[in-house]
């Protein structure tokens, strides 16, 4: 994958050979009026400048990258997934991107944009009911189970995001950027779980580098299970699946902070208004959890986030939408 750094002509312009060179290398802006003055600085990676508006288009281009290399994914075969729409995004694009045909598995819990988006790019949805529109153990099954119904089909290729190893790889790079734009100076990377694909990969490259770099990983306070808490209904998108995801790695976790969906919202809402950054609930609950660990860690350190996806994918919900 060609960096957008590397691609520059001589008269300094990035340009990408084609639309999945240009995932990664996203900008990395520091908060400044919502951060108590006493506290850690708070930088966020603004994921949402992938092309598809968010940090799912790196595990994307990865898994589908290593199925052709080993002969999962066949020419003109196709890709099946289930999700919550911002990864169904980012297997459609790719999928467009190499032509293949995409079908997804999704449900009514995840905002009405980002099944658009998915149809948009091409996707073909199945959709799984939920129970009152929130995000539970039983609608996760469920549309894992649709999903590897729909695998069985000849030259399908199931991605599997919740055991396929092969989504770490693509955030590995998203690590060795956070490294590289903070000159090393990092202490603490803060990152929702939902597959915890992400918060793996990022860690794994931190650490390496630095063992003492705190892993932070978030979860919503209505389905506390990493804290040992049960399962329950939210709405935090994307993320707390309602029991251990098979590639949370908990050797590499150095704390757990949950985070309420209605805490989650209002952070979304703040981080629009006063710090100028649209964006989605897992980020506001981002946000939330890295204002503690700058509380904990004081003035001198650096807590890094992730700004996870684009605002523009929850504009119709009630996280911007009023009555």
């Amino acid at each position: 994958m060609a960096a957008k750094s590397e691609a520059a002509n001589s008269n300094g312009d990035a340009r990408a050979m084609n639309v999945l060179d240009a995932i990664g290398n996203t900008s990395l802006v520091e908060l400044r009026r919502i951060v108590p003055s006493n506290g850690a600085r708070i930088l966020a990676k603004l994921e949402w400048e992938n092309p598809t508006g968010s940090v799912k288009d790196r595990m994307a281009l990865a898994v589908v990258e290593r199925a052709e290399a080993d002969g999962r994914l066949v020419p003109g075969g196709t890709i099946v997934e289930y999700t919550g729409g911002s990864t169904g995004a980012s297997l459609a694009m790719v999928a467009a991107a190499r032509g293949y045909r995409i079908r997804i598995v999704t449900s009514d819990a995840f905002s009405r944009e980002k099944r658009d988006q998915m149809e948009a790019l091409g996707a073909e949805l199945v959709l799984v009911p939920s129970e009152g529109g929130k995000t539970t153990k039983k609608l996760i099954l469920d549309m894992i189970e649709r999903a590897r119904e729909l695998a069985r089909e000849p030259d399908a290729w199931w991605v599997n995001q919740l055991e396929n190893a092969d989504t770490i790889a693509g955030y590995r790079a998203l690590g060795e950027e956070i490294w590289r734009q903070t000159d090393g100076k990092v202490d603490a990377f803060v990152h929702s779980i939902g597959t915890a694909a992400s918060s793996r990969g990022v860690a794994t490259a931190l650490k390496a580098h630095r063992p003492e770099v705190k892993l932070v990983v978030v979860e919503p306070a209505e389905s506390a299970v990493l804290s040992g808490g049960a399962p329950g209904p939210h709405k935090i998108e994307g993320v707390g699946i309602g029991y251990l995801p098979p590639l949370y790695d908990a050797a590499r976790v150095d704390a757990v902070e949950p985070v309420a969906t209605e805490e989650a919202k209002a952070m979304a809402r703040r981080l629009a208004r006063e710090e100028a950054l649209f964006a989605g609930t897992s980020s506001g609950a981002n946000v939330v959890a890295s204002l503690r660990v700058a509380e904990r860690l004081g003035p001198g350190a650096t807590v890094v986030t992730l700004m996870c996806d684009s605002g523009l994918k929850y504009v119709h919900t009630d996280v911007y939408r009023r009555g």
